[in-house]
């Protein structure tokens, strides 16, 4: 899929390199416990993401009642990979955020908008300077990945996600993303089954093939 950039746009947008999983049920308190080795912040919001019309290579979304988001797939250069411990489908992104309020009360969810709620864990990680480790945000130009996991409702119905996104200038995005992952798989994720490309999908592929459609048919 790919699409050009949204047209009247003047910046270059923040470039990103990331992997996803998506998969469906709670969140355990195993996994949870896996993901806490590291220093983390958690947030809870609600994202609204435009379904219908669906457009081809483009991802947009109402952040948390704050802020429009438009991102533009720019392709994937292949799949990530920790021997043993995870697999997932790389995707190349390119993002702009616009100031954006929150729908009039008592307005509703607009028609052909979905909105998800998301309770999320985020750390931050950079090889800046040495060895890939956990650091705190304010890293300037630097290269640095972001690695969440998240309990997502939508539709009456639980999913979890692991995602990773790694910013900063093009050329380091690969080895950061690479360096992140290999540090947080250093301890298989719980549940016996590796990370696979089956569960690997960005939001916007995951929310256009309906998931939870027959139990929210209608809405």
């Amino acid at each position: 899929m790919t699409a050009e950039p949204p047209a009247g746009l003047v910046t270059e947008g923040v470039r990103s390199l990331e992997v996803r999983w998506i998969f469906p049920g709670q969140l355990n308190a195993a996994v949870a416990g896996w993901f806490g080795r590291f220093p983390a912040g958690a947030e809870s919001r609600e994202d609204t993401y435009l379904l219908d019309p669906q457009l081809r290579g483009l991802s947009v979304k109402v952040r948390g009642g704050g802020a429009l988001e438009v991102k533009v797939y720019r392709g994937s250069p292949g799949i990530l990979e920790v021997a043993g411990r995870a697999r997932g489908r790389m995707e190349s992104w390119q993002k702009w955020s616009f100031p954006s309020g929150p729908p009039s009360p008592g307005s509703g969810d607009p028609v052909g908008w979905r909105p998800v709620g998301k309770r999320r864990r985020i750390s931050r990680f950079s090889s800046a300077g040495g060895p890939i480790v956990a650091r705190a945000l304010g890293l300037g130009q630097e290269a640095w990945c972001e690695v969440e996991l998240t309990e997502v409702r939508m539709g009456g119905r639980d999913w979890w996600t692991l995602g990773f996104e790694a910013t900063g200038p093009a050329h380091l995005l690969h080895s950061e993303l690479q360096a992140t992952a290999a540090l947080v798989f250093a301890q298989a994720l719980p549940g016996g089954v590796p990370p696979g490309p089956d569960n690997s999908r960005s939001y916007a592929q995951w929310l256009g093939q309906r998931p939870g459609a027959s139990s929210d048919a209608g809405t």
